[in-house]
């Protein structure tokens, strides 16, 4: 299953008792400040969740997998996302049977 913005949404709905347009309005607020924070190159950290951080990635050199012509990587940011070791044990800890 994949959790989708709806239902985060949904979700706020359910255990807040905040109205539908307020928990809309909540998630999209978090969203906004979180993507102006990344965009800014700062870290997103949330307590027992996990971290979020833009990496510099330096130009390179690659290769097109189709044609197997060598090219240069152009110079990129990326998101990279930690798990915290709260939520990793949880994960690790689930009963899988």
């Amino acid at each position: 299953m994949t959790l989708k913005k709806e239902d985060l949404i949904s979700g706020v709905f359910d255990y807040t008792g905040m109205t539908k347009t307020e928990s809309r309005r909540a998630v999209e607020t978090l969203f906004e400040i979180m993507k102006e924070t990344l965009e800014r190159g700062e870290e997103v950290k949330i307590s027992g969740f996990g971290k979020f951080q833009v990496k510099e990635k330096k130009a390179r050199r690659g290769r097109n997998p189709r044609t197997g012509t060598d090219m240069t990587l152009r110079e990129r940011r990326i998101l990279v996302f930690r798990t915290s070791p709260v939520l990793r044990e949880k994960i690790n800890s689930r009963d899988r049977s």
